[in-house]
């Protein structure tokens, strides 16, 4: 066990994650409430000796935070424009790299939202990509990644998928009350 599973374990965390290694993916995180997500999902895809990208706003790429962020994957997202640029760079990314695991919250923001953000599923269809599904269970102390889910390319299908995967999880969330489908 490396220190990001010791450091789980410390704290009473378990990891499930079971579904199939690849060497690209598109990761899908829900319910996504509390800035605890990202250091739990860190520590756990970590602690399997992987490594994942994530997408986080660029408000937080200060110096030296930027330096740390962009070490563990990050990739800056300006939230105040339309990011088709963003969406067809990662794609491009996935095209002409041999690993790349992007982790998401399809939310895009920890406040209660029903509008989910479709940005991961054009991302996953353009690069031809499964999306494996993860949950951070706060109720059972579990960070899981069991299923997937290979985009057809319709969004609103997709996204009636995915969201209809996750509407049992909201009381899993650190704040339940912030997670709505």
């Amino acid at each position: 066990m490396n220190i990001w599973g010791k450091v789980l374990h410390l704290f009473g965390w378990n990891v499930e994650i079971t579904a199939p290694r690849r060497n690209k993916c598109v990761i899908c995180v829900a319910p996504h409430t509390s800035n605890y997500d990202f250091l739990l999902g860190l520590a756990a895809y970590r602690s399997l000796g992987r490594k994942a990208n994530f997408l986080m706003k660029k408000f937080w790429f200060f110096f030296p935070l930027s330096i740390i962020l962009k070490h563990f994957g990050g990739i800056p997202v300006r939230r105040n424009k339309h990011n088709g640029s963003l969406t067809e760079a990662i794609i491009t990314d996935f095209k002409h790299t041999d690993y790349m695991n992007l982790a998401v919250t399809p939310e895009g923001t920890r406040s209660a939202t029903k509008q989910w953000r479709t940005g991961f599923l054009y991302i996953a269809y353009g690069a031809g990509v499964p999306i494996q599904l993860g949950i951070i269970d706060y109720k059972n102390k579990s960070i899981i990644i069991k299923d997937e889910y290979h985009p057809t390319g319709n969004i609103d299908i997709d996204m009636d998928y995915i969201k209809n995967y996750y509407i049992e999880t909201g009381e899993l969330a650190c704040y339940p009350e912030k997670f709505i489908i």
